[in-house]
């Protein structure tokens, strides 16, 4: 089994999602939720619009649309893997969403999974990502990417495996409030 960002970002959420989705085998079944599907809509209209358009600002040299890519405990599909001038490489993703000031770490996790995918995949260096923001007339954001983030990611897919392979039925999160949205709140149990 290998690992996508998803199961990262459910895992930073709550360790729990990956004993129930994974160890217990309960799918949460997200396809249900309004901005699952408006995401993958978003994401299917964006590749056939601008095949040929580079983010000449950034210094993009080439981009490769739409790459599943994986190694020996990650996959994903990336939206644009970026050459850049400079002879390294960033992931790109599109999000349907508002940019408000901020980036969510969820958004940064995704990235830096990419980054690892693609400099593993692509032999190429890997320290900057950027997310364009749909519903804020495509504002497009940098973000850093460090060695310590992609070392980070590394260390949730070891712990993931471990929860998996060893049956571990984990703390649940400290952040009470993510509860109430939870998909599992009615079977989780302290």
């Amino acid at each position: 089994m290998t690992l996508t960002p998803s199961h990262i970002i459910e895992y930073l959420f709550c360790p729990r999602f990956t004993y129930f989705e994974y160890v217990l085998g309960i799918p949460q079944y997200e396809e249900k939720f309004f901005k699952v599907q408006k995401g993958r809509e978003i994401h299917e209209l964006k590749a056939n619009q601008n095949v040929d358009y580079l983010r000449k600002k950034i210094g993009v040299v080439k981009k490769h649309q739409y790459q599943y890519i994986t190694n020996s405990n990650l996959r994903g599909e990336v939206d644009e893997v970026l050459e850049l001038n400079n002879g390294t490489m960033a992931p790109l993703d599109f999000k349907f969403a508002e940019y408000k000031d901020i980036v969510y770490d969820t958004y940064k996790t995704q990235l830096y999974c990419y980054a690892i995918l693609i400099e593993h995949n692509y032999e190429k260096k890997v320290n900057k990502g950027y997310i364009v923001y749909t519903r804020s007339k495509n504002k497009l954001v940098e973000i850093e990417i460090k060695e310590e983030d992609k070392k980070n990611v590394k260390t949730y897919v070891k712990d993931i495996y471990e929860i998996i392979k060893k049956n571990i039925y984990p703390k649940a999160t400290k952040y009470k409030k993510r509860c109430l949205s939870c998909t599992y709140k009615n079977i989780c149990t302290e």
